[in-house]
Parts: C-alpha cells; sequence; structure tokens
C-alpha cells in the first residue's frame, strides 16, 4: 500500500482488500477501485471478476503507473452483469460517468460540431456543438467539417425546410399566431407555420433527410427514380423535373462520396495508433459502398493498456455513440470483441482490404496533424519526443540531451580540418560548435586526422571537466565508427554510444548504423527524426568544408605576398583591407601603391610584381 500508511494501517487495509477479493464471485461484470476519498479511481471490465481482480494483487507490477493504482486501492465495489458484451458496455457508460483518474481518457472532441434533426411539431435541421439528446436526434460529430456543410446543403437543395427559430404547435398554427417571413417569399420554405403545407408532407421530407443524413442515399435514389419515371408516364413533365434536380443532386453527392464497393453494406470498420501516451483511432462506418461516417478520436493512456484493449474500447465507444448495429467490424489486428452476433474480420485484399488501409491512411494523417499542432504550441515537446525516439531507436540509457558529430575536409591531404558540430536538444548550438587544424597526420588519412580531433576534443574536455556528451556521430559509416571508438573506449575509457552515419552513392544520408558490429538502424526516410539526423549530418559537412575553403584560401594568398622579402604581416593586412584580393594588388600603379604603404614598400611591391610578370612572359 502507499507509503503515507503506518506498517499497521498498511496490514489492516491489505487484509480488508483480501476479503473483499477473496469472496468476488466469478462470473462477468465491473469492478470499481475507490481511494480514501471514496473516489472512483479506476474502472474495468471483466470476463470472470475474481481472477481479473485478483491479478492486481498477486504479482509486483513493472509498470510504474499500475503499481501506483495499486498502492491507492483502499475499497473495491463490482456489479455483476450476465455477459461479457453487458460488462463491456456498462464499463464504457462507468468511465464516461465519473471520468477515473486511471482509466484510458476519451479526447472527446466536443469542439467538432454535429447535425440535429430537433423533435418539435415542425422539426429543424441545423449544426450544432452542444449535445442534449432531450432535444433531438444527432447525426456526428464531424470531424471533417466540409462534409458537414456538404450535408447541409445537400438537404438544403432538396426540401425546403424551415429555418426559423419560431416556438410552432399545432394549436399555434390553428389559432393564426405566426406570419409568412422572407424565407417563404425565396422559396426556401412552404408555409407549414400558416398552413400552406400539411404537415405530413414536411415530416416526409424530415424523414427523408434522415436517411440521408444515416448515409442510405442509394435507397432514397431509387424512390426519386422512381417517381421521376411515374410522374413522366402521366405527362406531368414539370413535376418530373423537379424530381429529376433533386435525384442529380443527391447522385451528385453520392459520387463525391467514398464509394468502396456497391456490394460492401452496413459495414464498421476500425484502425489504430499509438504513442507512449496517447492512442489514436479512426471509425469508418459503411452503407450501401459510401462511407458515410468518420470519425477520429483520441485516448489519453493512463496505464499500460494495450493496442487491443484501447481498439475495444473505441469500438464500444464509437458504436455506442454512433447508435451502429452493423454485424461485422474490420480490424488490423484480432481482438476478443464481446459484441453478441458481431463477427470481426482482418481483411487480406480486395475491398475489404482497401477499407482498413484508408483507415489507417486517416489514423497516420490525424496523429500527424495533431503532433505537428502540439510541436507548434510546445516546441520543447519536439525536442523531447525526437530525443525519446532516438534513445528507444539504439537502446540507450539516457537521452541524448548533447549529441557531437565530426567530420574531415582535405584535397589530397593539402590544408586538411576537421570539424565538431553540437546539437543540444536537438537544436544546433553553434557557441560549441569547434573547428581544428590536422596537426599530426600527413597525407589523405581520413581515420588518422578522424582519431586527432576525437582524443583532442574529449582529452580537452577530461581536462576542463566540461559535460561529456551523450551520443557521438561520425560522417561515415563501419570504418570511421571503429576508430572513433578506438580513442573513446579503449585510449580514454569513456562510455559514450558512438553512431554512423552512411550516405549513398548520390551524397544522401541513407543510413544510421549503430553498436559494435555495427548494425542499421531502420527509420523512415519522412520521419522526423530521420530529417534531424540528416540535419545534423549537412551540419557538420558544411561547417567542415566552410573551415577548409577559409583556410585554403588564405594559404593561397599568403603563399605570394610571402614571396615579397622586406614586406612584413601588417603591410600585408593593410593592403588586403584596401585592395581586398592579391590580384587587385597586383595589377595596383605605383601611385597607388604609394597611398597606401609609403614610397619604398610601394616599390618593393610594384618591382616584385613587375618582374613576376615579365618572368611569365618569358
Amino acid at each position: 500500500m502507499g507509503d503515507e500508511l503506518t506498517k499497521n494501517d498498511r496490514k489492516q487495509v491489505e487484509e480488508y482488500l483480501r476479503g473483499i477479493v477473496l469472496n468476488l464471485p466469478e462470473k462477468p461484470g465491473c469492478y470499481q477501485y475507490f481511494d480514501e476519498n471514496g473516489t472512483i479511481i479506476y474502472v474495468g471490465k471483466a470476463k470472470n471478476l475474481k481472477r481479473r481482480v485478483y491479478s492486481y494483487f498477486s504479482k509486483e507490477h513493472d509498470n510504474r503507473k499500475t503499481a501506483i493504482l495499486v498502492s491507492k486501492i483502499r475499497d473495491i465495489k463490482y456489479i455483476v452483469v450476465n455477459t461479457e458484451e453487458d460488462a463491456l458496455l456498462l464499463e464504457n457508460n462507468l468511465i464516461k460517468q465519473w471520468n477515473p483518474r486511471y482509466n484510458i481518457l476519451l479526447k472527446d472532441g466536443k469542439t467538432y460540431p454535429s447535425i440535429i434533426v430537433t423533435n418539435e411539431y415542425l422539426p429543424r435541421i441545423f449544426q450544432t456543438r452542444k449535445i442534449n439528446k432531450k432535444y433531438g436526434t444527432y447525426f456526428g460529430p464531424y470531424s471533417h467539417v466540409p462534409t458537414l456543410y456538404a450535408l447541409l446543403d445537400l438537404i438544403k437543395n432538396l426540401y425546403p425546410l424551415r429555418r426559423c427559430h419560431e416556438k410552432i404547435s399545432k394549436e399555434s398554427i390553428e389559432a393564426g399566431k405566426h406570419k409568412l417571413c422572407l424565407e417563404y417569399h425565396i422559396k426556401n420554405c412552404k408555409g407549414p407555420c400558416v398552413g400552406r403545407q400539411d404537415r405530413e408532407e414536411y415530416m416526409q421530407y424530415i424523414a427523408e433527410s434522415v436517411e440521408i443524413l444515416k448515409g442510405n442515399t442509394a435507397a432514397l435514389e431509387r424512390k426519386l427514380m422512381q417517381e421521376m419515371q411515374s410522374l413522366a408516364a402521366e405527362m406531368r413533365f414539370e413535376e418530373a423535373e423537379i424530381i429529376k434536380k433533386k435525384y442529380l443532386l443527391l447522385e451528385n453527392y453520392r459520387s463525391r462520396s467514398e464509394v468502396v464497393s456497391n456490394t460492401l453494406h452496413n459495414i464498421d470498420v476500425f484502425n489504430i495508433e499509438d504513442d507512449n501516451k496517447v492512442a489514436y483511432i479512426n471509425y469508418l462506418h459503411v452503407t450501401n459502398g459510401c462511407i458515410n461516417q468518420a470519425f477520429t478520436f483520441e485516448y489519453a493512456k493512463r496505464l499500460d493498456e494495450s493496442k487491443e484493449e484501447l481498439l475495444i474500447a473505441g469500438i464500444v465507444e464509437m458504436r455506442s455513440r454512433y447508435g451502429s448495429e452493423s454485424k461485422e467490424v474490420i480490424v488490423p489486428f484480432p481482438v476478443e470483441l464481446p459484441l453478441e452476433n458481431v463477427i470481426t474480420t482482418i481483411p487480406q485484399k480486395g475491398d475489404k482490404k482497401k477499407l482498413l488501409e484508408l483507415s489507417k491512411l486517416n489514423v497516420l494523417q490525424y496523429k500527424k496533424d495533431r503532433l505537428n499542432q502540439s510541436d507548434k504550441l510546445n516546441p520543447e515537446q519536439k525536442s523531447v519526443r525526437l530525443m525519446k525516439e532516438l534513445q528507444d531507436a539504439l537502446g540507450m540509457d539516457r537521452l541524448p540531451m548533447q549529441i557531437e558529430c565530426f567530420d574531415n575536409s582535405n584535397i589530397s591531404g593539402s590544408d586538411a580540418v576537421a570539424g565538431c558540430v553540437v546539437f543540444k536538444k536537438c537544436k544546433p548550438s553553434k557557441a560549441d560548435y569547434r573547428r581544428y587544424i590536422i596537426k599530426t597526420v600527413e597525407g589523405p588519412d581520413d581515420y588518422a586526422s578522424m582519431q586527432e580531433v576525437v582524443r583532442r576534443r574529449y582529452s580537452r574536455m577530461i581536462e576542463e571537466e566540461t559535460p561529456l556528451p551523450d551520443l557521438i556521430i561520425t560522417d561515415g559509416g563501419r570504418g570511421q565508427m571503429e576508430v572513433v571508438r578506438q580513442v573513446v573506449e579503449d585510449e580514454l575509457h569513456l562510455e559514450i554510444p558512438i553512431a554512423g552515419l552512411a550516405k549513398d552513392d548520390k551524397h544522401r544520408t541513407h543510413e544510421l548504423l549503430f553498436g559494435f558490429p555495427p548494425q542499421t538502424i531502420g527509420m523512415k526516410p519522412d520521419s522526423a527524426l530521420f530529417r534531424l539526423l540528416t540535419q545534423i549530418q549537412d551540419e557538420v559537412h558544411r561547417y567542415a568544408i566552410k573551415f577548409h575553403r577559409e583556410k585554403r584560401s588564405k594559404h593561397q594568398i599568403a603563399s605570394q605576398l610571402d614571396e615579397i622579402k622586406g614586406i612584413g604581416p601588417k603591410t600585408k593586412e593593410l593592403l588586403l583591407k584596401k585592395l581586398h584580393s592579391v590580384k587587385r594588388i597586383q595589377g595596383a600603379g605605383i601611385e597607388e601603391l604609394r597611398e597606401i604603404v609609403g614610397e619604398s614598400k610601394a616599390q618593393i611591391i610594384y618591382n616584385f610584381f613587375r618582374d613576376k610578370n615579365g618572368q611569365e612572359e618569358d
């Protein structure tokens, strides 16, 4: 039990809970855990109450959150039901009612709009974000708002329903309390409030609108087609034309819907993606070959729930919310769904497989959008997530808060230099960048150059007691990794993980290597982590190349001016400051040089370049 209890109190609580657990029935039901304040902190379902609850107290829990939950439990209550399906539905209702601290939390998407068909005498249809089922029947919520607008526009164009906020009853119509408004005169309404349209026809419009909201457009199309043909046969062409316009509107909407297959009807499709804290679940409902409902939502994890548990909870929640009675549920992996007369399918090919892939596409997009949104609000969170992702990929003991990457640059061994870039919390820390001139290596030996730089870098950091990096990355493959390891581990006896970034034949970041012997770490090329590693590799390459060019340029300049006897460093600096290049110094006249450095030095410089040019001409 919890640390706040004395040893005696803890023993009493354990005995009390043990008595409850041993007397639990071996039947389906829901159990509720209460804390010391009598607050429900967890609700669970069970096929066998006694066996399930006993498992919480019969072993040590590796998951820290589960262990904390158990330490908080002071009382247990339960409800017995007839079937596991009833237990699942009851659990869902109890969680929504009490929102226990340690249950997965449905991020409800209350900001998403729904469509309501009011239960008034003359019902209205409009969008709303407030849900109160006593006011009418709700459809949605719609996470894709354009779909909602398309449905409302379709109903508006098909049926002239009232849009006013008048409280209309049978008595108020008979008493003549209402007047025709502008909507009637512009033909958006037929005036049922004053008896210009009978209620039977109005309610027929409402019934057909409800069928559209349910996704039953195919049946309505067939009905309209029959009416149109019947009116045409009776030579009532004007009325047939009105029906035809409705039919074309409906057909146009249906063609823009996601048509899967006309043979698929009344099917639910679910897919799931998760990370450490949140699970994302997509729900699609297919009717008459069209996807007429689509919703993606989130569960905030409270304990170490499995994907199967999360998906089952999501299926129950969505079917309850949308009132689905589909007999088939398509899922990405096996789940034991305790719903009577409902089968689960894991398709391997065909139209059902396409549906599952479409659901996967939606849930991945939703996850990406949510992460992007979260990263914009909290950039620090993105850095932590990337570091955690890299830590998990490499199996590191700690987060790579500081990453250092090395690269060499030389041309046939001349002007050999190296660069070290430092990334802290996944961001470049330019104040910590370091440049190195290779001192002990002759000729083009990248391995020896790398060893010299790494040795100098970390020997100095040890001497100055500077914090060492959490990860070293070499701009190269297995060979570079090994020579760095020899210095870091064998010579300096440091325990710093070493990774390598190899490039392909087009000089693009190709793979991440880690371990000895090095193994390829799989990464998606479009992932944020891959982009970060590419950025690190590009940055160290840019930094080393820039230093090499600067050094080579200074060397070339100095090599010509150094040949002039009697001209010292200050004079060279002054000439370059005024004329900017050796070429312009070489082409300067004696008067221009005299103004800069004086008579005697001007003559020396002028004679040097005149003699040099003369020799070149010979």
